[in-house]
């Protein structure tokens, strides 16, 4: 018995030794900045900065192979704070939201063909450009409300893609799959769009979508800085756009077929108060 003891004690020793020779031996050294950095980021691991994760990510920047402002979920202030452990001067990032540049769904816009396949929009893209009439027009089967990470995208019951700016991070996760490139980049600052994806003329706009642009260019007129018609589309001029004018709200107003959306409408006016009756 004592010696199967002494036995199994002496290969416990000396593979302690051999474990504590190797973890010496082939260690590898991490820079402290990279996992300081790894602290500050938020831990999404959305991809979004081009890495498969966020320790990914940290190690490109602690190496200095990538840029500290690649990480849209952390904002302006994980930017700072990375710039900071690096010791660079930090660039000051425009925060960005997605925006699903279509109101036509399955009420509004017209369908060339009843599309019964697998629910991914490129899937439905490849059988004859879509079934939707609108070249441009969302295809509502959900593919970038199945890829964003952050649940910000929602489907309506009429086949919409809708995208929650409070939720929207910016990552551009959502981008890149959509094979009608519906989806767009915007100002965080700006609430203001036209929700269209149509070039065509405005005589074929009216025929598939009640709520295209037919570049009659009102918008243009009542506020020329803020928006542009280029190819039969109007958007929004971003540059000039940042703080609503009178003439935004107007073009919106005036719009005929109700294009242009404000996202974040300012709150109803509060009613006057009534002077409380008397008591008897």
């Amino acid at each position: 018995m004592l010696e199967a003891i002494l036995s199994l004690g002496g290969v416990g020793f000396f593979a302690a030794l051999a474990l504590g020779f190797a973890a010496r031996k082939f260690a590898v050294e991490v820079d402290a900045r990279e996992a300081a950095i790894l602290e500050v980021l938020p831990g999404a691991n959305c991809g979004a900065c081009g890495f498969p994760g966020c320790g990914g990510y940290a190690r490109a920047v602690a190496s200095g192979a990538v840029a500290p402002e690649l990480c849209p979920p952390g904002g302006p202030e994980t930017v700072a704070r990375i710039a900071r452990i690096i010791g660079v001067a930090a660039i000051a990032v425009d925060p960005q939201v997605a925006v699903v540049i279509c109101q036509g769904d399955q009420q509004r816009a017209t369908e060339k063909y009843r599309y019964l396949g697998i629910s991914d929009c490129r899937a439905a893209q490849k059988l004859a450009d879509g079934p939707k009439t609108c070249p441009g027009g969302c295809l509502g089967l959900g593919t970038c409300a199945a890829i964003c990470p952050f649940g910000a995208i929602t489907m309506t019951d009429q086949h919409l893609a809708v995208i929650d700016r409070d939720k929207c991070v910016g990552c551009r996760k959502c981008v890149e799959p959509c094979p009608r490139q519906v989806i767009k980049m915007t100002p965080r600052s700006v609430s203001v769009h036209v929700l269209c994806n149509s070039h065509d003329k405005g005589a074929l706009v009216r025929q598939y979508c009640q709520v295209g642009c037919i570049a009659c260019q009102l918008c243009k007129k009542v506020a020329p800085e803020a928006y542009v018609i280029e190819d039969f589309l109007a958007r929004v001029d971003y540059r000039h756009a940042v703080k609503p004018t009178a003439g935004v709200e107007v073009a919106i107003e005036k719009c005929p077929t109700h294009c242009i959306r404000d996202d974040n409408p300012p709150p109803a006016p509060v009613p006057d108060e009534k002077p409380a009756p008397q008591a008897a």
